[in-house]
């Protein structure tokens, strides 16, 4: 098979605010970036948010993608002048975070981790699915992902409108292409050892009620890792967290100090007039 590569690009928030600190968030597998739209929302008083959009076609290997997603970071910072950035990323995106990090770790002052889907090796159901998914007739795959949403996401949760983002967004992918991103997961290795060279604060948020991964105990595991690691435990929490109703990232970041000073206090005071 030949890899297909693609240019990646950041997908913006628009802020009424201009702030000096740049929220990076790296998706899921969809590779979209349309489905932070929830949380951008509480977030763009205290951040400019730059969302990673991965095409659709692409078939790139974590090589690539950490190298273009740090070059997309470096020309950001270049029009950004004195900015900060934090990296947020969300269980694929997790991943590639991770890698980013490592490459290019003076880039990063703080980071977010979401369900990072590092722990994918622990689950063997999860293995076979990808070799089931590359023999699978393509009628039979469109319909097995309606299956899987409850496996992604706790749909009592999740209001209706964005549960069924979340089905477009999977669906929207070539099945060659879920296959390829789902080798990628089985296949992603990093050397636990060399995660101690990140040095900047670190959030991890591990939902209890994952039903794909074991992100609780991944969590635990990595916080052995991070030198200044702090590990925030989603106790109704599924996957796809980011997009529940009751969870609200820019409360988890306040409360673990995670939001830029000066842009709280300027929140703070346009609320108090």
């Amino acid at each position: 098979m030949k890899h297909q590569s693609a240019k990646l690009k950041f997908l913006s928030f628009k802020s009424s605010q201009v702030s000096s600190t740049l929220l990076i968030y790296l998706p899921g597998m969809d590779g979209t970036g349309e489905l932070f739209h929830r949380q951008a929302e509480k977030l763009i008083d205290f951040f400019a948010i730059r969302c990673l959009s991965i095409p659709s076609h692409d078939q790139s290997n974590w090589h690539d993608l950490a190298n273009k997603t740090v070059h997309l970071i470096k020309q950001e910072l270049q029009s950004h002048h004195g900015s900060s950035v934090y990296l947020c990323g969300e269980s694929f995106g997790g991943c590639l975070a991770l890698k980013v990090a490592l490459k290019a770790p003076e880039l990063i002052e703080k980071m977010i981790l979401v369900n990072p889907a590092s722990s994918f090796n622990k689950r063997p159901w999860l293995g076979l699915g990808v070799q089931l998914n590359q023999w699978m007739p393509n009628f039979l795959y469109q319909s097995s992902t309606v299956g899987f949403l409850p496996f992604l996401g706790s749909l009592g949760r999740i209001e209706k409108e964005d549960s069924q983002a979340l089905l477009k967004a999977m669906q929207s992918l070539p099945q060659e292409v879920v296959s390829w991103r789902l080798a990628l997961l089985r296949d992603f290795q990093i050397n636990r050892e060399t995660l101690k060279r990140l040095k900047q604060p670190i959030l991890m948020l591990a939902s209890d009620q994952d039903r794909l991964l074991p992100s609780v105990t991944e969590g635990q595991q990595l916080m052995g890792y991070f030198p200044q690691g702090i590990l925030t435990i989603l106790p109704n929490s599924g996957h796809a967290c980011l997009l529940e109703t009751d969870v609200n990232l820019a409360e988890i970041l306040h409360k673990n100090d995670f939001l830029p000073s000066l842009e709280i206090k300027q929140s703070c005071s346009q609320n108090a007039a």
